[in-house]
């Protein structure tokens, strides 16, 4: 993996002082291994606390943001490079494109949104970087247990869910997203592999 990564996170810092602990801890380990951040751009929630963190150590920040956004998120006013798009279509595929690889940390609606986009674009081929979950306290645990049930019931593949990396510890998150291999995905489409048996 090379030297970019893209962080999914809230846009509020949560409830509990870990999820604010950790965002910030995954910042400072980012900036010790030399990799530059891409992510929202927004100054404030758990975006902010990592984006000031890799900042606040030397490291590079690099916020995507549509237009229409960039008063009414508060656009961090310290970023090395703020990039603007029309849209938030244009904003995810920007920070595909500069990112080697995906973190997510806690977050709402908007987090679930990136992740689920980019790990389906993983499923279908389009790109074959490590996806990583900052499981902070349990919190995508749910989530995990979603995708597992959608495997149960015959509507995702069992390799689906290896295309997630899961850890609350964020240097062993990174360095098991630089050490990934893609796995070999089985059949998305079952009835066609039905068919192609008959």
């Amino acid at each position: 993996m090379e030297k970019t990564i893209c962080v999914y996170a809230g846009s509020n810092v949560g409830i509990r002082p870990e999820y604010m602990e950790k965002a910030n801890q995954l910042g400072a380990v980012m900036a010790t291994r030399g990799y530059r951040l891409v992510y929202g751009g927004s100054s404030i929630g758990l975006m902010g606390e990592i984006a000031n963190q890799v900042l606040s150590m030397g490291g590079e920040v690099i916020g995507v943001m549509p237009k229409g956004l960039i008063l009414g998120e508060m656009a961090h006013p310290r970023l090395t490079e703020l990039i603007e798009v029309n849209g938030m279509h244009a904003r995810k595929e920007k920070m595909n494109e500069l990112s080697e690889g995906f973190v997510a940390l806690p977050g709402g609606i908007g987090t679930f949104d990136e992740l689920f986009e980019i790990l389906c674009w993983a499923q279908i081929g389009l790109h074959h970087k490590p996806i990583g979950l900052l499981n902070v306290a349990g919190y995508f645990d749910p989530l995990i247990a979603l995708i597992q049930h959608s495997i149960d019931q015959g509507f995702a593949n069992p390799s689906h869910l290896n295309l997630l990396i899961a850890s609350d510890d964020p240097e062993k998150l990174l360095i098991e997203m630089e050490n990934y291999t893609p796995p070999v995905l089985g059949n998305k489409w079952r009835q066609l592999s039905q068919k192609n048996m008959h």
